[in-house]
């Protein structure tokens, strides 16, 4: 009995080791696809602030020393 018990504990050994990894893989892909779904849906809004603030910086200096 204890020869029986032995293999089927390494071929589950060899399973857990496969789910884990699996489990892992998929955490990791779920991370990332909240993180590019996040930048994604934030982007536009940086983009346009970004935008706005360097019209900002460029403008105001060129009106103060007259070079529009």
């Amino acid at each position: 009995m204890t020869d029986e018990k032995q293999p089927t504990t390494i071929r589950t050994a060899a399973i857990d080791d496969m789910m884990s990894d699996i489990s892992y893989k998929g955490q990791i892909l779920a991370r990332t696809n909240k993180l590019d779904s996040a930048i994604s849906a934030s982007g536009v809004m940086g983009f346009a602030l970004g935008l706005i603030i360097s019209i900002v910086l460029v403008m105001i200096p060129a009106l103060l020393i007259g070079g529009l």
